[in-house]
């Protein structure tokens, strides 16, 4: 927040004319349009509709690229024609200004306000001024700040657009650098027009319960730059997550007379935000960084706001989802967006928009004019936006490649220009052969080598995959000894040689790149941030296209649900939504704990808790791209596992035997503003039927400590006779804090005689005579013998298969499998022994792992699976784990699946005894009737 009180504004929002000049052939009068000011060509439907539809995207239906001139007359009072001036514009593209027929000047900044001075250039009473905005060749190719992907390449003007008068002296380029150790505020500003005077300053908190007020205090300067100390007083309230406190500090310009010239506020907080070993810090206290990506995705406008309230909402929106972070993906937000962060306690990263190679300008293909750029662009952003407390850290880009000589010079100079913000090299720079610099305040990235995970899930073209898409369900996993190896002591600081060429996804394609000779192992002793962490894809919900009013379009749902009503499973897409939404946030769950167990990490980066709209469409939140509640869980259940205190068992497996042992370590991640202190922990096992086991546990914290252990849990699962889901709830009496898991239980004696029904590995003319004779028979070939299937993966699809699918061709690597999780008809008789949900449960997991699901595309509608694995919006394949069918007067169901193995889990023996006896039974009556001609087609 900032005001210039005695300075005169002429607001320029509102009518102008407008000529679009796709082909740059110049301004050509007289204007034919209008358009309203701020805004874009695109929102206001300007130029021909855009009949290219996008699959990958959102499309703009009036996309344009190219010049468009801006004109419109001002009417300039007598008694500021004199006065300096300066046109501001708060975002916008490349523009060039001319008043009258008088051009001014040129600016490209895509991140922060053009400022044009046109002191001596207006004359009083009525004047034109033309704005020539471009969004084409830019110095560099933008990231999300020019992407079709997020907020498009729009052209426009957005936020404030004003001329701005001053008096004969006033203040420039006030700076606050905030001193905690000596509760002050160090000011720094420039005084155009006077060699000497004094300044005031002052200062009052806004957004406190607490009001606090500091006495003015007067200083004298004798140059045009000014550096002084203005102390707030040891009572001073301090900005953080917790209490966003802010001040307004006011700066009067005083001639030598003693009259005030200028006045100027800005909005101040007092923090430090810093490292300390493995940790970030605020104000001393050590806190986690629970952050999400953000690429500015704003459907109805195609470009960021620029207004305070939004952002409000915005933030608002993701802080009771407990994020307390925002990292963002090359590109930098309005200062609308800080302010926002200020108010509401939000750590905010802006980034270059760069997303490539730092070169040296000996090496190929060096564009020194691009660096150059990209560098001026990181002064810019620290210059308009570093006053503002949230903005705590800075990125030089994402995902850079390079001389990390060069990548590290260019973090000492901003360094040495600004020390408010930490700083990092770029986001998961070097990707497979990452490196900490010199310079470098924390470290972000995902793998430390190619087998040093730290996050949950990866792209199939970034093999090794993650935890939570292979290994057996649990919830042990940290990444510890990822950061640290144990075995490490041997190897500590070594960086191999390593260099080579290899081939890495680089956006949305694939690259050969230089691996470099900082390639080898290492220990990091700095802040580890774990990069885009999640990605877990859900279905479209086709509900959400009459949302996009604005001018950004859903064509690409609109094309993904006529694919699916072609394949005939157009019936299937809310169900599929709501299936593969639930396993998606159970992937979440999982991906978050295991960050916040995980005692060396600092932080992670979510992608994302709302929809990516773009490369490829990821659909990937459990918001959509509106940032509005797609209905899979609560901000409320979300924070049990997301916030600054998520209670945590820690356990091996999710499906127990009868009478076997259930044993947990209980703990507790805290970041709050204070510690605890007397902790008590209340659990139970419960079934439906009642409470199986229950205790309490009491610590007590009276100091600082993040990684809290509160008990060992060990319990003797009850005899049951049928499947049991039991859930095991935690819960920190009196207060919030709060965690359930849901566990299954088997009876030991299960009987899964598969000896009893006809069993074939395919269609044998043994299987076929005894389906002629009225038989049951099981089908049940083994998965690596189908050709004509999907192999069973349990996790949902990674980021978004067709994107993935392209980059992994390219690369001759193998395709992701694609599915999004279990489609289960539940209320089925084949179910009565194996009681489940709709969606993807842990008791599916071995059992999926160790199938394939038949594609059954071209069968009829009516041959509907009981149990339909999900395909991704690309394939849409009909794809049949468990189904079933008459064959003449025999019976037959189908399941390709490896029973020896599914046989080894107390799970898959319940599976195949609740089949084994469906099909024993009455029940077992298959609708559907197939030629022998069909199923030879289909089993391949």
């Amino acid at each position: 927040m900032r005001s210039d009180i005695l300075l005169t504004k002429i607001n320029l929002e509102g009518e102008w004319k407008l000529q679009l000049d796709k082909d740059k052939s110049g301004l050509s009068q007289p204007f034919t349009d209008s358009i309203k000011l701020p805004g874009t060509t695109s929102y206001a439907r300007k130029g021909p509709r855009n009949e290219n539809k996008l699959v990958g995207a959102l499309t703009d239906e009036y996309a344009f690229e190219g010049y468009a001139w801006y004109s419109r007359e001002v009417e300039i009072p007598k008694g500021l024609a004199e006065k300096t001036c300066f046109l501001y514009l708060e975002r916008t593209r490349m523009t060039t200004v001319w008043v009258g027929d008088r051009e001014v000047g040129s600016r490209d900044s895509l991140n922060t306000p053009h400022l044009y001075e046109l002191t001596g250039l207006l004359q009083s009473g009525p004047q034109t001024i033309t704005i020539r905005v471009d969004n084409t060749d830019y110095p560099t190719k933008g990231g999300h700040m020019t992407s079709p992907d997020t907020q498009t390449n729009w052209n426009g003007i957005t936020g404030r657009i004003e001329l701005q008068f001053y008096s004969e002296s006033y203040l420039t380029d006030i700076q606050l650098y905030p001193n905690l150790s000596a509760r002050s505020v160090k000011v720094e500003a420039g005084v155009q027009g006077a060699l000497s005077g004094s300044l005031t300053v002052s200062a009052a908190s806004w957004n406190s319960e607490n009001v606090h007020t500091v006495a003015e205090k007067e200083y004298s300067f004798t140059s045009q730059t000014i550096s002084l100390e203005y102390a707030l007083g040891q009572d001073a309230l301090l900005w953080s997550e917790a209490t966003p406190h802010l001040y307004t500090v006011s700066i009067c310009l005083k001639d030598e007379k003693g009259e005030i010239v200028d006045q100027q506020q800005r909005s101040f907080g007092l923090r430090e935000f810093r490292t300390d070993g493995n940790k970030f810090t605020i104000n001393g206290s050590k806190t986690f960084l629970r952050g999400k990506h953000d690429g500015l995705i704003f459907p109805l406008t195609g470009y960021a706001p620029t207004d305070v309230e939004e952002w409000l909402r915005i933030l608002g929106i993701s802080k009771s989802y407990g994020i307390n972070h925002y990292r963002f993906h090359t590109c930098c937000p309005p200062e609308a967006a800080f302010t926002a962060a200020d108010m509401l306690g939000i750590y905010m990263e802006p980034e270059l928009p760069f997303w490539g190679t730092i070169t040296e300008a000996s090496d190929e293909r060096h564009n020194q004019a691009e660096q150059d750029y990209l560098i001026s662009e990181g002064y810019a952003i620290l210059k308009a936006f570093g006053n503002h407390p949230s903005f705590v850290m800075m990125s030089l880009g994402n995902e850079l490649w390079g001389s990390r000589a060069k990548i590290d010079a260019i973090l000492q100079a901003y360094k040495a220009f600004d020390s408010r913000p930490l700083y990092t090299q770029g986001s998961n720079n070097h990707q497979f052969s990452p490196a900490i610099l010199e310079h470098d305040d924390f470290f972000c990235g995902v793998r430390f080598s190619k087998e040093r995970l730290f996050r949950g899930s990866y792209a199939m073209c970034d093999a090794p995959l993650g935890h939570v898409q292979t290994d057996v369900p649990g919830t042990l996993k940290d990444y510890d000894d990822q950061i640290v190896p144990p075995d490490f002591h041997h190897n500590e600081g070594a960086s191999g040689d390593a260099g080579g060429v290899i081939q890495i996804q680089y956006g949305t394609e694939a690259k050969a790149v230089q691996l470099g000779d900082a390639s080898g192992e290492w220990i990091p002793h700095i802040p580890v941030i774990s990069h885009e962490i999640g990605q877990y894809a859900t279905y479209p919900n086709y509900g959400e296209i009459e949302k996009y009013t604005g001018s950004l379009k859903a064509e690409n749902f609109i094309i993904f649900q006529e694919r699916l009503r072609e394949k005939g499973l157009d019936h299937l897409a809310s169900p599929y939504f709501e299936s593969s939404g639930q396993l998606a946030v159970a992937c979440y769950k999982e991906e978050l704990e295991a960050a916040f167990r995980s005692r060396k990490l600092a932080g992670f980066q979510l992608l994302d808790l709302q929809d990516f709209s773009g490369q490829g469409t990821a659909l990937v939140g459990i918001l959509d791209a509106f940032m509005d509640s797609k209905g899979l869980i609560t901000p409320e259940e979300w924070r049990t596992f997301c916030s600054d205190a998520v209670l945590m068992a820690r356990f091996a497996k999710y499906n127990y035997t009868s009478t076997e042992r259930f044993e947990a370590h209980v703990e507790l991640c805290w970041y709050r503003n204070q510690p605890p202190g007397a902790i008590k922990l209340q659990w139970e096992l419960a079934d439906g039927q009642g409470i199986l086991a229950s205790g309490t546990a009491e610590v007590e914290i009276w100091e600082e400590q993040n990684d809290i252990d509160i008990c060992d849990l060990s319990i003797e699962m009850p005899a049951v006779d049928v499947m049991t889901k039991a859930v095991l709830s935690l819960r920190i009496l009196e207060t919030d804090i709060r965690k359930s898991y849901d566990l299954w239980i088997y009876p030991q004696q299960v009987e899964a005689e598969l000896s009893k029904v006809h069993r074939f590995e395919s269609l044998t003319a043994e299987a076929l005579a005894l389906l002629k004779q009225g038989e049951k028979v099981w089908l049940m070939p083994k998965p690596e013998h189908i050709s004509h299937g999907i192999e069973g993966f349990y996790s949902t699809d990674f980021w978004c298969y067709p994107m993935f699918r392209s980059i992994s061709e390219s690369m001759n690597r193998p395709v992701p499998v694609g599915t999004m999780g279990l489609l289960v008809d539940n209320s089925h008789p084949v179910f009565r022994d194996f009681p489940c949900e709709p969606h993807s449960t842990y008791p599916w997991w071995s059992i999926v792992s160790h199938s394939k699901s038949i594609i059954m595309d071209g069968t009829s509608k009516e041959w509907s699976p009981i149990v339909q694995t999900i395909d991704n919006f690309e394939r849409n394949h009909k794809l049949g784990f468990l189904f079933e069918c008459r064959v003449g007067n025999g019976k037959l169901l189908i399941c390709s699946l490896d029973a020896d193995k599914v046989l080894d889990t107390p799970e898959g023996k319940q599976f195949l005894s609740s089949v084994i006896k469906y099909m024993e039974s009455e029940q077992f009556k298959p609708q559907y009737e197939a030629s022998v001609t069909e199923l030879l087609e289909l089993i391949q």
